[in-house]
């Protein structure tokens, strides 16, 4: 199995709701890194370009850029955990780059951090 990481940044603010309280708005220096992996490399001995991943991973996280995740319409429904965040940038990464990636590679995690020591990884079902 092959795998590659793209990493990006961001900050933003968030407040989420814990046991029903909601906590004080406050800010993360966000950490993003999305794992790519595939079994098989393309004619020239890639598993995919990293530019493409980067540009559309920045693509991905630009709304979220400067901005509070709480008047996000991604996150109007649901609180704006590390692991909500992680899964939605996984689920829009996986969607715009799936023609792309295919056959020979998958988003296989996308990991966020907000915090040092602080970090939450989803993993998408492969696809069959």
């Amino acid at each position: 199995m092959y795998e590659l990481c793209v990493e990006t940044t961001f900050c933003a603010a968030h407040a989420i709701t814990i046991g029903g309280v909601r906590e004080p708005n406050h800010g993360h220096n966000w950490h993003v890194t999305a794992t790519i992996a595939g079994e098989t490399l393309d004619s020239d001995g890639l598993l995919c370009d990293f530019h493409t991943v980067e540009a559309v991973l920045a693509e991905v996280v630009e709304p979220f850029r400067n901005n509070d995740l709480n008047t996000s319409a991604a996150f109007a429904r649901v609180n704006p955990t590390a692991e909500h965040v992680a899964r939605h940038i996984a689920g829009e990464l996986a969607s715009r780059l799936d023609a792309s990636l295919a056959p020979h590679a998958r988003v296989a995690a996308v990991r966020v951090t907000e915090a040092a020591g602080c970090a939450a990884t989803f993993r998408p079902q492969p696809r069959r």
